[in-house]
């Protein structure tokens, strides 16, 4: 039996958000705001569109009060359809 599910994983660039000082000029910045910053800014260093984005994977230092699946936070407001 032959499968049709296309399996390949493709990391199409890399960024990360600035590094800040606890209560800097980041403070108003929530995890999942910074972290969409970054993926739009390495989709759009790719020229990738959004909305051809299957899953994104993130990490997070102190997840303590950034509400669930901060990645999935982040994800959406980089722009990638949440379907």
């Amino acid at each position: 039996m032959t499968s049709t599910v296309d399996t390949r994983t493709v990391i199409v660039a890399g960024a990360r958000t600035p590094v800040g000082r606890l209560q800097g000029a980041l403070k108003d910045f929530s995890g999942a705001a910074l972290g969409g910053i970054a993926i739009a800014g390495a989709l759009d260093k790719a020229g990738i569109d959004p909305n051809v984005v299957d899953y994104v994977i993130m990490g997070q230092v102190l997840t303590a009060g950034a509400g669930q699946i901060p990645a999935r936070q982040a994800a959406v407001a980089a722009g990638i359809p949440m379907t």
